[in-house]
């Protein structure tokens, strides 16, 4: 039925053309490799030996395939130092671009010949009507990202059809691309959607790996997240255009520290069984690698080893066809320390990061970094090359301590507001190097983060051992739900004061889906194992959640509005060639006096203000009371300028962040209540003129901010 013919060396993986199907593989010291051919119902049609070989690719052709062939591989060898052969386990090609079905782990079916249990590769036509939508191109300094999850973000939303819930499909109904543009984020953070299987050790527990953190195919999109499995890429690009057509990003975070393969211990899978010694890190003892020890800077039982072409080469490649083929628009790199190690050092002038900033297509995206691992001197926040973003831990700490109260953190929050430049120096890095975030996937969200002292990740089945012990949260008073009024309003009022910081702050925002209605995961900060109510969005929202989506869309809008917030430019800030002398920051004690050394570094401080703007000429110019203490505190306000004056926009101390517009801001002074961020703008005499006469009503209608546009605020 089907004949196997020489083929061409290029490129890796499976072309189609007019006639059949031009099969590659990266094969080294290996004696023969095997096409295997599969129905629909994955019954073995063929077993073909690659005839052609070039160097350590071996490749074929074959006439007659079309596409959605299914197909893997199986490699013959001698056994030999590092390598792995054996072809009894059937492999997942390394450059697949989709899978006949997900891939869950069977002991029974793994054992000897393993292709019952592994999904087979698939033959893809790449033609796509992407009806003339192109990408976006948000611009850095208006980046607001959003991370979710492309099944528990959809999975409870009554509005979405149910065959569309959980799927690509999902993501871009028009319910869901409505509350994203409504909200006023600019581009979704997708958690992993890169072919994955869950651990043994999970599936043996009854749960599954739900994030997707543990990838057997860097090409292939996860076909649980599709409506039919053999329909994974077309749906997945219809999600990416769907989703531009609203103006929306794509970012993917990707893993390509580690595998599903795990350790010497773990399952062949794939990449194991073409090139065990060059896919992966191991140990080093005195005479060389120790390949029965794999090398595990990553925590998930191996390490995917860079430092080699042809793995860094899969990577590229990986990142390219995401890229051109899907039409993403950046990526989140996981664990990005592990690619740029050498030898096992991190180096921030590597291989991995030349190629990157050279490749003319990966060059011109949005690239972002993970700057850690578990590795030694794991550790590397500010130390990524200049045009890549980095996730700012310090940032999310400093804030999360600041408003919980913590004494003596006024500098560090200060230095986190105006863009960490202890971390990226401003002759180096641009402003919105800084991702600032609140919350991630990983950790409490936003209402758990006001709602519990303690994890409770019992359901993970590692009794309570697993997440993170110091979560900088404050349950103010009760541990998990209460129907103490006080207590739920204490909570609401923390949860604005930190969304208007994050909005307020240099850097680019990141927002954690679901903080903005009051998502909840019960007090697990763990929960990569629970694809169940723990992790999907609750899309039944209580009237908090309602006044809470409201500041947040109105805290978006504001930023979006402003230059000050989005894109501060200092006087010494010229790394782009064009510094400013109009914007300013300065920092004042309540009284009224710019803050000294002392005043910084005084143990118990917790209240201050920040000037921000345009002050030595026409412009936009904010005042920010910051109040983390237990009491209400006066703050005298600064001279506004000649014809102008201080109104009060966002005041996070009312139900629904709006403020009322006391008298005493005409005297200078204003109010800044116990635990609370309270934002005063500048304006012309006639706007406040015009507010108190009832022709525009600040709290209701909207906001003339000094540039003359306007936003519409909820309320």
């Amino acid at each position: 039925m089907f004949a196997m013919e020489k083929g061409q060396d290029h490129p890796l993986g499976a072309l189609l053309d007019e006639t059949g199907c031009h099969f590659c593989v990266w094969a080294p010291q290996s004696d023969k490799v095997e096409l295997c051919l599969f129905d629909e119902q994955e019954q073995e049609l063929a077993r073909l030996a690659l005839p052609g070989r070039r160097g350590q690719y071996r490749f074929g052709y074959v006439r007659g395939v079309k596409a959605g062939q299914r197909y893997g591989y199986r490699v013959h060898g001698t056994p030999q130092e590092g390598m792995l052969f054996d072809p009894q386990k059937l492999l997942i090609d390394p450059y697949a671009k989709a899978l006949s079905r997900a891939t869950r782990w069977d002991d029974k079916l793994y054992e000897g010949d393993s292709a019952e249990m592994i999904a087979k590769s698939v033959v893809v036509d790449d033609a796509f009507d992407w009806q003339g939508i192109g990408k976006p191109g948000i611009p850095s300094e208006r980046t607001v990202i959003y991370e979710t999850h492309v099944k528990g973000f959809t999975r409870q939303h009554q509005g979405v059809p149910s065959e569309l819930r959980g799927t690509y499909l999902g993501i871009c109904h028009p319910l869901i691309l409505e509350h994203m543009k409504s909200l006023g984020i600019t581009s979704v953070q997708l958690m992993p959607v890169a072919a994955f299987m869950s651990e043994p050790r999970l599936e043996q527990l009854g749960l599954t790996n739900y994030w997707g953190y543990n990838p057997i195919a860097f090409f292939a999109p996860e076909p649980r997240y599709s409506t039919k499995a053999d329909e994974a890429v077309t749906e997945f690009k219809t999600m990416v255009r769907e989703l531009h057509r609203a103006g929306l990003e794509v970012i993917l975070d990707v893993v390509y520290n580690h595998t599903a393969e795990s350790g010497s211990d773990g399952p062949m899978l794939s990449f194991k069984g073409f090139d065990n010694a060059g896919y992966y890190a191991f140990e080093t003892g005195a005479h060389g690698p120790e390949y029965g020890r794999h090398a595990n800077v990553t925590g998930c039982g191996n390490s995917v080893n860079l430092d080699h072409p042809n793995s860094l080469r899969l990577v590229l490649d990986a990142l390219r066809y995401w890229v051109t083929e899907m039409q993403v628009d950046g990526f989140r790199f996981d664990l990005a320390v592990t690619l740029a190690r050498e030898a096992g050092e991190f180096d921030p002038m590597g291989a991995f990061f030349k190629a990157m900033m050279a490749d003319p297509v990966l060059a011109r995206v949005k690239l972002i970094a993970e700057p850690w691992d578990i590795g030694p001197f794991g550790y590397r926040l500010g130390q990524f090359p200049s045009q890549w973003l980095e996730i700012n831990d310090r940032y999310r700490d400093t804030v999360r301590a600041f408003w919980r109260g913590d004494a003596g953190k006024m500098g560090d929050f200060a230095t986190r507001l105006v863009g960490s430049r202890d971390l990226f120096p401003k002759s180096w890095r641009a402003p919105h190097t800084s991702v600032n975030y609140l919350c991630y996937h990983d950790g409490f969200t936003l209402e758990d983060l006001v709602s519990y002292n303690q994890r409770h990740n019992q359901a993970n089945g590692e009794d309570n051992r697993d997440g993170h012990g110091n979560n900088l949260s404050n349950n103010h008073g009760v541990e998990g739900p209460t129907l103490d009024p006080r207590v739920n309003n204490l909570r609401q009022q923390q949860k604005r004061n930190l969304i208007a910081t994050l909005l307020l702050s240099q850097g680019t925002p990141h927002f954690l889906a679901g903080d903005e209605m009051g998502r909840s995961q019960l007090g697990n900060n763990n929960a990569y194992c629970q694809d169940n109510q723990i992790s999907w969005v609750n899309w039944q929202w209580r009237p908090e959640d309602e006044r809470l989506f409201a500041f947040t869309q109105q805290m978006m809008a504001l930023r979006a509005e402003s230059t000050v917030f989005s894109n501060l430019q200092l006087s010494d800030d010229s790394w782009n060639g064009t510094p400013t002398h109009c914007h300013q920051v300065n920092w004042y004690h309540p009284d009224g006096h710019q803050l000294t050394d002392q005043d910084w570094h005084a143990p118990m401080g917790q209240a201050f203000a920040m000037d921000i703007g345009m002050q030595l000429c026409e412009g936009e110019r904010w005042y920010v009371l910051f109040n983390a203490s237990d009491y209400d505190i006066q703050f005298r306000l600064p001279p506004p300028g000649e014809g102008l004056e201080w109104i009060q926009t966002i005041d996070t101390a009312t139900n629904d962040g709006l403020p009322f517009l006391p008298d005493d801001i005409k005297r200078q002074v204003a109010v800044g209540r116990a635990h609370s961020l309270k934002l005063l703008e500048r304006v012309a005499l006639t706007a406040v003129a015009l507010a108190e006469e009832g022709v525009v009503a600040v709290p209701d209608v909207a906001v003339v901010l000094s540039t003359g546009s306007q936003f519409p605020l909820a309320g």
